[in-house]
């Protein structure tokens, strides 16, 4: 006898995710329960809570489909197009609501406040992105340019464009920020040169560079912390 699969609408109100969400608000709602609303119905035999959970495991949750090409997503059986862009327009929103704290004049404290800055976005990238964190004197984020693209070592990055944003707008300081894709963020010995000759270039523009963060997977390194630049 083949298995049965219960529909939504055969839920008592109370478990219904809609319901859910307009009774107990969104924060009670568990990461399937948010994603099948977005999708709103299921396959021939899969609910769309089991749909749902089904594609968190199989990419990895939010950041696995956040990350994810929308032409992957988009055969998968049981998505298609519309909905493909139901998920992907619903999480860039939250992308650019992380980020609405963090615009110019902001005040950067720590490096945790540059990793929530970047982080979600450059975890995903698929290539090695340098960016420049550009600080007034009260370190007021000014703006964040990509000055490179590629690996991130001393023979390629070239330190006029690391410093190029930052004279432009008279800027008291810079922080650096590369991913690494593997999602490792330990940084590598190429990592800590290509750091230190910036460090010795910031101080002759009388630019301080304050950190350099490698973000990875959920995770970033400072290396301040680990003692290679000076706050």
């Amino acid at each position: 006898m083949p298995e049965y699969h219960f529909r939504i609408s055969e839920l008592p109100e109370t478990e219904r995710p809609r319901e859910r969400l307009r009774n107990q608000g969104a924060e009670a709602l568990s990461d399937a329960e948010l994603l099948a609303i977005l999708l709103r119905v299921g396959m021939t035999g899969v609910n769309v809570i089991e749909l749902a959970q089904q594609i968190l495991m199989e990419y990895g949750g939010w950041r696995g489909l956040q990350s994810s090409h929308f032409d992957d997503v988009c055969r998968r059986k049981g998505m298609g197009e519309a909905k493909t862009a139901q998920l992907k327009a619903a999480l860039e929103i939250g992308r650019r609501l992380a980020m609405l704290g963090f615009e110019s004049g902001t005040q950067i404290k720590s490096p945790t406040d540059v990793a929530q800055l970047l982080q979600i976005e450059m975890s995903h990238l698929d290539q090695e992105h340098l960016r420049v964190v550009c600080l007034d004197i009260k370190n007021r984020l000014q703006k964040v340019v990509t000055v490179y693209v590629g690996n991130v070592n001393s023979s390629q990055v070239r330190i006029g464009e690391v410093f190029k944003e930052a004279l432009k707008l008279n800027s008291a300081a810079i922080i650096l920020c590369h991913n690494h894709p593997s999602g490792d963020p330990t940084p590598s010995p190429e990592d800590v040169r290509v750091t230190t000759q910036i460090i010795d270039a910031g101080k002759l523009l009388d630019v301080d560079v304050l950190d350099h963060l490698v973000i990875g997977k959920g995770r970033f390194c400072s290396l301040r912390e680990r003692g290679h630049c000076r706050w």
